[in-house]
């Protein structure tokens, strides 16, 4: 297997003799970030969403790969609950478009209903990880988004060993318990040898609607003592927002509210793209 032509080549870390998958020749993904927490449920989909949109209004092809195969979320979150990919000629799988013309992949795209469950063993759920990679038509990409499940385990080892990873986005909450569980999975990407871009600290802190004074409910200190821990840098702190917490129905929201969504994510956006450049 040959680094030669691969558009991560001497990006990722890897070598010919460690990258464990082939790519697709019909594909040139210029880089590739997974989106990662260890936690669940401190909104790391709604994170790799977001940073998607924002990336898409730079101007750049943009695709999500939803790697979260037991809890798929990414189609409902961009709206796309309804949608089903079907395959080519090639028996490749073609990714379904968001509106905003970013490409995804999801096994909710593969079943007949997005409540039907997926009850598979490891081996299993990495195969079709590789597959999202290696099948799936993504064409020409800037950006490759993989949100990935929770935990460090079967599908977190794939990824990182099998998949040309530029770096980390570690998504996290203003928690004691949700900090220690993010340490151990930058952890883990220290000893795969995959790059922790930075952390993203989602849910910190509530804006009251008439003075727009943070109000924090945990201590600002504990994401701090992460980055130190982790020689991490935060990209940055995101509130607790009606749209955040509802980006699948964003164009229900006024343009005001948009715009100041847009804001935050902007410029997280553009300090990734800066990182990985």
């Amino acid at each position: 297997m040959s680094c030669e032509g691969c558009p991560s080549q001497g990006k990722c870390g890897k070598s010919s003799e460690t990258c464990g998958i082939q790519s697709n020749p019909d594909n040139h993904i210029k880089n590739i970030i997974t989106v990662m927490s260890g936690k669940g449920g401190v909104g790391k989909s709604t994170v790799t969403v977001m940073l998607a949109k924002a990336m898409a209004k730079k101007g750049l092809k943009v695709g999500i790969m939803d790697a979260d195969i037991t809890g798929p979320s990414i189609p409902r979150l961009l709206a796309l609950s309804n949608q089903h990919a079907f395959g080519n000629e090639k028996q490749q799988l073609i990714p379904v478009e968001s509106k905003e013309g970013i490409k995804v992949m999801s096994l909710n795209f593969l079943v007949q209903s997005e409540s039907d469950p997926v009850i598979w063993r490891g081996p299993v759920i990495g195969g079709v990880v590789k597959q999202f990679y290696t099948d799936v038509v993504w064409g020409d990409l800037d950006v490759l988004l993989i949100d990935m499940p929770p935990g460090t385990g079967d599908v977190a080892l794939t990824i990182m060993q099998s998949i040309p990873v530029q770096g980390v986005v570690m998504v996290s909450t203003p928690q004691p318990m949700v900090s220690m569980i993010v340490e151990k999975a930058c952890h883990m990407c220290e000893k795969m040898e995959v790059k922790v871009l930075g952390i993203i600290e989602n849910m910190a802190y509530l804006e009251c609607p008439n003075c727009h004074e943070r109000i924090e409910f945990y201590k600002k200190e504990d994401v701090e003592t992460l980055c130190n821990s982790t020689c991490t840098k935060l990209y940055g702190r995101l509130p607790m927002l009606d749209l955040i917490r509802d980006i699948n129905e964003y164009d229900a929201y006024s343009k005001d509210q948009q715009e100041k969504v847009d804001a935050y994510l902007s410029d997280i956006a553009n300090e990734i793209l800066e990182d990985i450049a």
